[in-house]
Protein backbone atom coordinates (compact mmCIF):
# COMPACT_ATOMS: atom_id res chain seq x y z
CA UNK A 1 0.00 0.00 0.00
CA UNK A 2 1.18 3.51 -0.80
CA UNK A 3 0.02 6.89 0.39
CA UNK A 4 0.06 10.48 -0.80
CA UNK A 5 -0.22 13.67 1.19
CA UNK A 6 -2.85 16.29 0.38
CA UNK A 7 -2.66 19.77 1.91
CA UNK A 8 -6.01 21.50 1.68
CA UNK A 9 -6.33 25.27 1.69
CA UNK A 10 -9.99 25.86 2.56
CA UNK A 11 -12.75 24.56 4.81
CA UNK A 12 -14.35 22.87 1.83
CA UNK A 13 -12.68 22.10 -1.47
CA UNK A 14 -12.20 19.46 -4.11
CA UNK A 15 -8.55 18.81 -4.93
CA UNK A 16 -7.64 17.02 -8.17
CA UNK A 17 -5.28 14.21 -7.16
CA UNK A 18 -5.32 12.35 -10.50
CA UNK A 19 -1.67 13.11 -11.32
CA UNK A 20 -0.49 11.96 -7.87
CA UNK A 21 -2.48 8.73 -8.16
CA UNK A 22 -1.01 8.13 -11.64
CA UNK A 23 2.52 8.65 -10.27
CA UNK A 24 1.92 6.07 -7.56
CA UNK A 25 0.38 3.69 -10.08
CA UNK A 26 3.44 3.90 -12.34
CA UNK A 27 5.76 3.17 -9.43
CA UNK A 28 3.87 -0.07 -8.64
CA UNK A 29 4.70 -1.57 -12.03
CA UNK A 30 1.20 -3.05 -12.38
CA UNK A 31 0.11 -3.56 -15.99
CA UNK A 32 -3.54 -4.58 -15.62
CA UNK A 33 -5.78 -4.71 -12.56
CA UNK A 34 -7.54 -2.41 -10.12
CA UNK A 35 -6.38 0.75 -8.37
CA UNK A 36 -8.07 1.41 -5.03
CA UNK A 37 -8.04 4.93 -3.59
CA UNK A 38 -9.09 5.23 0.05
CA UNK A 39 -9.43 8.23 2.37
CA UNK A 40 -8.94 7.34 6.09
CA UNK A 41 -10.67 10.44 7.42
CA UNK A 42 -14.25 10.89 8.67
CA UNK A 43 -14.61 14.45 7.37
CA UNK A 44 -13.13 13.91 3.90
CA UNK A 45 -13.98 11.77 0.89
CA UNK A 46 -12.89 10.82 -2.62
CA UNK A 47 -14.83 10.86 -5.88
CA UNK A 48 -14.47 10.74 -9.66
CA UNK A 49 -15.98 13.57 -11.65
CA UNK A 50 -15.30 16.05 -14.43
CA UNK A 51 -11.87 17.65 -14.27
CA UNK A 52 -12.00 19.85 -17.39
CA UNK A 53 -14.30 22.59 -16.10
CA UNK A 54 -13.43 23.93 -12.63
CA UNK A 55 -16.98 25.17 -12.13
CA UNK A 56 -18.12 21.55 -11.70
CA UNK A 57 -16.23 21.40 -8.38
CA UNK A 58 -17.98 24.57 -7.22
CA UNK A 59 -21.38 23.20 -8.29
CA UNK A 60 -20.78 20.01 -6.30
CA UNK A 61 -19.82 21.94 -3.17
CA UNK A 62 -22.76 24.34 -3.59
CA UNK A 63 -25.19 21.42 -3.87
CA UNK A 64 -23.73 19.63 -0.85
CA UNK A 65 -24.03 22.83 1.21
CA UNK A 66 -27.70 23.02 0.25
CA UNK A 67 -28.36 19.36 1.02
CA UNK A 68 -26.37 19.46 4.29
CA UNK A 69 -26.68 22.96 5.76
CA UNK A 70 -24.60 24.17 8.70
CA UNK A 71 -27.75 25.44 10.43
CA UNK A 72 -29.32 22.12 11.46
CA UNK A 73 -29.43 21.29 15.20
CA UNK A 74 -26.54 18.79 15.10
CA UNK A 75 -25.70 16.96 18.32
CA UNK A 76 -22.01 16.28 17.62
CA UNK A 77 -20.12 18.67 19.88
CA UNK A 78 -17.07 19.36 17.69
CA UNK A 79 -19.06 21.57 15.32
CA UNK A 80 -18.15 19.62 12.19
CA UNK A 81 -21.22 17.42 11.81
CA UNK A 82 -21.95 18.72 8.28
CA UNK A 83 -18.46 17.54 7.26
CA UNK A 84 -19.17 14.04 8.59
CA UNK A 85 -22.47 13.86 6.71
CA UNK A 86 -20.96 15.13 3.44
CA UNK A 87 -18.10 12.64 3.69
CA UNK A 88 -20.61 9.82 4.21
CA UNK A 89 -22.64 10.91 1.21
CA UNK A 90 -19.63 11.02 -1.13
CA UNK A 91 -17.78 7.99 0.25
CA UNK A 92 -14.33 7.06 1.43
CA UNK A 93 -13.10 5.02 -1.54
CA UNK A 94 -13.13 4.51 -5.28
CA UNK A 95 -11.91 1.79 -7.64
CA UNK A 96 -10.44 2.43 -11.09
CA UNK A 97 -9.64 -0.22 -13.68
CA UNK A 98 -5.98 -0.27 -14.78
CA UNK A 99 -5.21 -1.30 -18.35
CA UNK A 100 -1.79 -1.14 -19.97
CA UNK A 101 -0.38 0.72 -16.92
CA UNK A 102 -3.02 3.48 -17.28
CA UNK A 103 -6.01 4.49 -15.18
CA UNK A 104 -9.12 3.78 -17.25
CA UNK A 105 -10.73 7.16 -16.64
CA UNK A 106 -13.06 8.81 -19.12
CA UNK A 107 -11.86 11.71 -21.23
CA UNK A 108 -13.10 14.37 -18.80
CA UNK A 109 -12.77 12.42 -15.55
CA UNK A 110 -10.43 13.12 -12.67
CA UNK A 111 -9.99 11.81 -9.13
CA UNK A 112 -10.84 14.35 -6.45
CA UNK A 113 -10.01 14.48 -2.77
CA UNK A 114 -13.02 16.10 -1.08
CA UNK A 115 -12.21 18.24 1.95
CA UNK A 116 -15.12 19.16 4.24
CA UNK A 117 -13.30 20.20 7.44
CA UNK A 118 -10.12 21.97 6.41
CA UNK A 119 -7.68 23.32 5.92
CA UNK A 120 -5.66 20.29 6.94
CA UNK A 121 -2.87 17.92 6.01
CA UNK A 122 -4.50 14.69 4.83
CA UNK A 123 -3.46 11.25 3.63
CA UNK A 124 -4.85 9.16 0.82
CA UNK A 125 -4.04 5.46 0.53
CA UNK A 126 -3.51 3.82 -2.84
CA UNK A 127 -3.41 0.07 -3.40
CA UNK A 128 -3.31 -1.93 -6.61
CA UNK A 129 -4.11 -5.53 -7.38
CA UNK A 130 -3.81 -7.54 -10.54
Amino acid sequence: MRSIEVRTQAREELVDITAKVREELVSTGIKDGICYVYVPHTTAAVTINESADPSVKEDILMTLRKIVPDSLPYKHSEGNSPAHVKASLIGSSIKVIVEERQLSLGTWQGIFFCEFDGPRNRRVFIKTSS
